[in-house]
């Protein structure tokens, strides 16, 4: 049984080659940016810098719903960089809060954060754009086929 691949699947086989591997290329760069997030999100709140007041790790529970988008990233599924670029701008505010109102590492890490963010949605803006353009642009001034 062979793993099928997801770049000879109908809708990314109808990209040319050097399109294929700016989609794939992208998808890399944002699920690099996504597993950052999750995995900053956790060791923040459970050791490098927990908010102090006893909230035990629960802070750590915010990452869930990026750990959804994981799968979709794998499979390149178009709707999943959609809605991420609308939820990581969640994590985006929090990490301008943070950086506003934290001191010391805490601070840094919410620098981290906010750089993630923007990576995480500029790259998912780019493989939306990229993906959605399958045909060619037409040329200006040729002419219009008899079922127009």
């Amino acid at each position: 049984m062979s793993v099928p691949d997801p770049l000879n699947e109908p809708v990314l086989g109808q990209h040319p080659p050097e399109r294929q591997r700016q989609i794939e290329a992208l998808r890399r760069v944002n699920l690099a940016a996504l597993l950052g997030l999750i995995a900053l999100g956790v060791a923040w709140e459970l050791w490098l810098a927990p908010l102090q007041g006893g909230s035990g790790g629960a802070l750590a529970l915010k990452v869930v719903p990026l750990t959804f988008g994981i799968a979709g990233l794998l499979k390149h599924r178009l709707y999943t960089c959609r809605w991420l670029s609308l939820l990581v701008w969640l994590y985006f505010t929090e990490g301008v809060v943070r950086a506003a109102g934290d001191t010391g590492l805490s601070q840094q890490l919410a620098f981290v954060e906010v750089a993630l963010s923007v990576v995480l949605f500029i790259g998912c803006a780019a493989y939306v754009r990229l993906r959605l353009r399958v045909l060619p642009p037409k040329e200006k001034g040729a002419r219009r086929s008899a079922a127009d």
